[in-house]
């Protein structure tokens, strides 16, 4: 029986990663806008019922890993080590490569830019995204007022956990500008987005009264009326 579980899983997570490999060819060549759910099922050889029983929707096609991402997130703060805070078990799990990032075949760096081309080129996928993240804090949120006993009116979790996902956004958006421009390989990119991230991390930790301090302009000398003597 477990036997049998497991070949049904493996056949399932095989016809899902077909579905997705498919949608994501026919998305780099056209644009997600142009390609119908219909399309994909058809070039992949299953059912249109068959792509929404993996994939709700179309846009799920593109972030099936992060759809993900809430569960494994909210996994790591709450399995966080006795006496280490959100920020430093947000910080592991954020800066631990994956997907693309953490693969080192040839075609990685291709299929990376490849998808960053098609969600910068797509406004629905870009406020699918925007939706999904807005989801992730607030889970975060609930999940970090739940912990603390925090009151109901208390923004604390709600600011905690927006400025976290914002470091996520960030790391994003850099993943893709970096990706677009720049052949580098995952692997090399992973490491330059560690930096990038720890640096963001230090600056939470430390905290932000001293960031973008204004300096107060110089004072001039005065003259006297005459000019110069």
């Amino acid at each position: 029986m477990d036997q049998e579980l497991s070949l049904r899983e493996r056949k399932k997570l095989k016809t899902r990663q077909l579905i997705a490999g498919t949608a994501l060819e026919l998305f780099a060549r056209r644009g997600f806008e142009h390609v119908s759910v219909a399309e994909i099922a058809r070039a992949a050889e299953v059912s249109e019922t068959t792509v929404f029983n993996y994939f709700p929707t179309k846009e799920d096609l593109v972030y099936q890993g992060l759809e993900a991402f809430e569960g494994q997130l909210l996994q790591a703060v709450r399995g966080r080590r006795p006496g280490e805070g959100v920020l430093q078990a947000f910080g592991r799990f954020i800066l631990q490569p994956g997907g693309l990032l953490a693969a080192s075949d040839p075609d990685s760096a291709s299929a990376l830019r490849s998808a960053s081309r098609t969600i910068a080129s797509s406004p629905a996928l870009i406020a699918r995204e925007q939706q999904i993240l807005a989801r992730d804090a607030n889970s975060l949120a609930a999940a970090l007022a739940e912990e603390t006993d925090a009151d109901p009116g208390d923004l604390t979790p709600h600011v905690v956990a927006n400025t976290l996902i914002s470091v996520h956004r960030a790391l994003i958006d850099c993943v893709r500008r970096r990706a677009a421009a720049d052949p580098a390989d995952p692997l090399r990119l992973a490491r330059a987005l560690q930096a990038e991230g720890q640096k963001a991390l230090n600056l939470l930790a430390e905290g932000l009264a001293s960031y973008g301090v204004r300096q107060p302009a110089p004072l001039l000398e005065p003259q006297s009326p005459g000019g110069t003597t």
